[in-house]
């Protein structure tokens, strides 16, 4: 067995208790180990991060991919926003986003002249997050005091789009031009179903409260696109929009950087990828037919990584979360809608939370988002005093600990689910690069189920998903 793959550190936030108050790592405790992704799935593609030289490779590829796009719109008195979203600085520990918008900053300066460039980094409901991140990696500085975190509070500016006005940020639009800077992972695949995934922060990052709430609460996972959808073909939108970088992520790592002038042949690229590459990853979780759920990486509780994909999306694996033949996932806001107050879902339609998930040993992760819903659903455990009372105190998961328990320590919190549970499968989402963390039992599981998910995936699902989709095939040459 391999040895485990180090964790994404701790990081100071206000979301978070102190990373000293982090004692003891999952992946670190007796009976644990990793699992190569390549392994399990030998047809990922090489990535150049992470990987020897990896952060000088990303800028490297950055500049060759921003080099060939056109940028003959900007001339030297416009000025231009880079437009920024915070999941992307929860990437790989967030450097490589990080170096992808400094790339992007000092290639608009080389090829047009324009001085006047601003970042604008969206967040969600964590309003302060982005500004962490600006001061974390440098981004003030760089962007020589132009780098703002902008918050779906901020003052807004009316879009008229074919389905009557929606609101965007005013400092989003602020500029001569935008450049829609983004990555390519699945990520919400549960609330997006991959589809116009690289529109999507047109109605999130970018819009204010009441769009985004259209897309959560009124519209539900795929008819929601639309509200994203509408907002970048509106013509004011169209007026501003100079280009898109993507960071090319797959569930290994960055495989590269991924620019175009037309969004939606960069987003016909990015569906096709986050179906293949983290399609095989999704099927594969959806075998595990029991186990622990670890939490234990820096981010609100749903968006914790386990090879590439996000805790939320593991409480769906019990269902194909890319086929939209299938309308509701098991989590959603707009799924959640439809559970009464004993937290029983009111329609026989609501598919169940993924029932091999038997506990959750909630290590370490963040505040800020409502996050009640999984502890009320899965029996959670909570390590440590201090994560209960951040819990408590904040305003989004004033009822979390109300459905969850608090062990003192890490060992006792697993030795308590092993017993409550009688599994030693333990999946640990911990940010892990490059592979996954498991205990013993599980990576054995995953290695023997892999070569059947792969087979099936290539030769059943990823068609059947292509076709759902309306992919154009023939883009996917034009790709960085």
């Amino acid at each position: 067995m391999r040895a485990p793959i180090k964790p994404i550190p701790p990081k100071p936030s206000q979301y978070g208790i102190d990373p000293s108050l982090v004692k003891t790592r999952i992946a670190d405790l007796p009976g644990m180990t990793s699992v190569s992704l390549k392994e399990l799935f030998p047809d990922l593609p090489e990535v150049i991060y992470p990987g020897e030289n990896g952060l000088a490779k990303v800028r490297q590829a950055a500049e060759e991919a921003l080099m060939k796009v056109d940028m003959s719109m900007i001339k030297p008195e416009h000025s231009v926003n880079v437009l920024a979203s915070h999941h992307g600085f929860t990437l790989l520990g967030g450097e490589p986003y990080a170096e992808l918008l400094k790339a992007i900053k000092d290639v608009i300066e080389k090829r047009t002249g324009c001085r006047d460039i601003r970042l604008r980094a969206g967040v969600g409901m964590r309003f302060r997050e982005t500004e962490e991140y600006i001061k974390r990696y440098g981004l003030d500085t760089y962007y020589n005091g132009k780098a703002t975190g902008v918050a779906p509070v901020d003052q807004g500016i009316p879009i008229e789009t074919e389905i009557g006005t929606l609101y965007g940020i005013k400092k989003v639009y602020d500029a001569d031009w935008i450049v829609h800077a983004h990555h390519s992972d699945v990520r919400e695949v549960h609330f997006h179903r991959q589809v116009d995934k690289a529109v999507k922060p047109f109605g999130m990052s970018y819009a204010r409260i009441e769009t985004r709430s259209t897309y959560h609460q009124n519209l539900g996972p795929r008819g929601a696109n639309f509200v994203a959808r509408a907002i970048f073909d509106s013509e004011f939108v169209q007026k501003k929009f100079a280009f898109a970088a993507f960071l090319n992520i797959a569930p290994n790592g960055v495989v590269g950087v991924d620019v175009d002038n037309d969004l939606y042949a960069l987003n016909d690229r990015v569906t096709f990828t986050g179906c293949q590459y983290y399609g095989k990853i999704m099927t594969l979780f959806g075998e595990i037919d029991e186990c622990i759920a670890a939490l234990d990486f820096p981010c609100p509780v749903p968006y914790v990584f386990s090879a590439g994909v996000i805790y939320a999306n593991f409480t769906g694996a019990n269902m194909d979360l890319y086929d939209l033949d299938a309308p509701l996932p098991p989590y959603t806001w707009y799924t959640e809608a439809f559970y009464g107050k004993r937290g029983k879902p009111l329609l026989k339609d609501i598919p169940p939370v993924n029932p091999a998930i038997k506990m959750c040993v909630h290590n370490y992760a963040w505040t800020g988002y409502p996050s009640a819903f999984f502890a009320e659903q899965i029996p959670t455990v909570v390590v440590g005093q201090e994560q209960a009372e951040l819990f408590n105190r904040d305003p989004l998961n004033l009822n979390y600990m109300d459905y969850a328990t608090v062990i003192k320590s890490t060992e006792a919190a697993m030795n308590f689910a092993y017993r409550a549970t009688g599994t030693r499968k333990v999946i640990i989402f911990d940010g892990a690069m490059g592979g996954i963390n498991v205990s013993e039992p599980l990576a054995e599981l995953l290695t023997r189920k892999a070569p059947a998910v792969s087979e099936r995936v290539d030769n059943e699902l990823l068609p059947k998903w292509l076709r759902q989709r309306g992919v154009d095939m023939s883009v996917l040459k034009r790709g960085a």
